[in-house]
């Protein structure tokens, strides 16, 4: 081992310069000197020897500090890379756990909602059919009498309908987002990743609002290399982002359209990647979704992360997209998302992923 590498050969010449000195110092004292030698010499080769000496130890604890070095750097990514795991398997057992405990809820809750909501579908066939058939029967006066009352009757239990109903959505919602993921780590193209997420996104709407048209960019960063990710969770993330995206958009073109404003309003929805390198940090990819939709105000941006905050009028959000997405990112991928945004001049959601996982 000690006639191989680096620190093999700075320790032989170390040997060599040792015995060299030893030598001076053995004919210095036996008197032995050879009859060529200078002894006018003598002590700046011995002085020579011993700063030789000095130099190779400095080297060698060079070497031996280097490969210290390497070795703690070393043992600090191993580190850092089984507390990535381990975060990584925790996020996955609280959202096991949150999927068993949500599933159970589901079911204990859409049970009674059922009924309510079947209960309350006959009890408004049951008065429509009162009022055509034995409220007919009565007199002008208790007839409109008994009409008022049906009235509110009938308007009370669409209200138990529609907000049973309601219900029923949030917890189906919450079903869905808790629910652990099946999808396996896999390299990602996060470019095509994208493109297929906006445009499902985009006509996903336009199934539902066929008037509704929106322009889509894209500018994908070429240098992005395959991403270690589970993509269907990301592919939720962006779905979600992109929802969101559109609903702004068409929200300030309907206002717009209410105001009749002189400048025609051209709702864009945007999406742009990029591979970012820093010296001393490790690579990342970015994801930026933009659009110049209403905005979101400095109070929003504070809670927007938070679990069932949402803007969205009753029935349309349940607050749940963001929050889940946010744990998705960052507990489950080690990335980062955030918002930028200005009210009344669109917002961008930015995510950053490592490259590398």
């Amino acid at each position: 081992m000690l006639i191989l590498g680096r620190r093999s050969a700075i320790f032989w010449l170390y040997v060599c310069l040792a015995v060299a000195t030893g030598f001076f110092v053995y004919e210095q004292s036996v008197g032995q000197m050879p009859i060529h030698y200078d002894p006018a010499k003598r002590d700046l080769y011995f002085f020579l020897s011993i700063m030789g000496q000095i130099i190779v130890l400095f080297f060698i604890t060079l070497a031996f500090n280097d490969e210290k070095n390497r070795a703690i750097n070393g043992l600090i990514q191993k580190n850092d890379e089984l507390v990535l795991v381990q975060n990584q398997l925790i996020q996955q057992e609280k959202m096991a756990g949150l999927g068993e405990l949500t599933a159970g809820i589901a079911h204990e809750i859409q049970n009674p909602l059922n009924f309510v909501n079947n209960f309350a579908d006959v009890s408004t066939e049951l008065v429509q059919e009162l009022k055509e058939g034995p409220l007919t029967k009565l007199s002008d006066a208790d007839r409109e009498y008994a009409d008022e009352i049906m009235n509110d009757l009938t308007q009370n239990l669409q209200k138990v309908v529609y907000h049973g109903k309601r219900a029923s959505g949030i917890v189906k919602s919450m079903l869905e987002h808790s629910r652990m993921s099946a999808g396996e780590w896999q390299l990602t193209n996060v470019n095509a990743l994208c493109d297929e997420y906006i445009r499902l996104a985009y006509h996903g709407l336009r199934a539902k609002d066929k008037l509704f048209n929106a322009t889509l960019k894209t500018d994908f960063d070429a240098r992005l290399p395959a991403v270690n990710m589970v993509p269907q969770d990301i592919g939720r993330v962006l779905l979600n982002l992109f929802n969101n995206a559109f609903y702004a958009v068409q929200k300030r073109q309907q206002r717009a359209t209410h105001a009749r404003n002189t400048f025609p309003y051209a709702p864009t929805v945007s999406v742009s990647t990029k591979y970012l390198t820093q010296k001393g940090m490790p690579d990342r990819i970015e994801i930026r979704v933009r659009d110049n939709g209403l905005g979101i105000s400095d109070a929003v941006k504070e809670k927007i992360f938070q679990p069932f905050f949402t803007t969205k009028p009753t029935g349309e959000g349940t607050g749940l997209g963001l929050s889940l997405s946010y744990d998705i990112v960052t507990k489950g991928h080690n990335g980062q998302i955030w918002v930028e945004s200005t009210e009344g001049q669109g917002a961008d959601f930015i995510i950053t992923l490592p490259a590398t996982n």
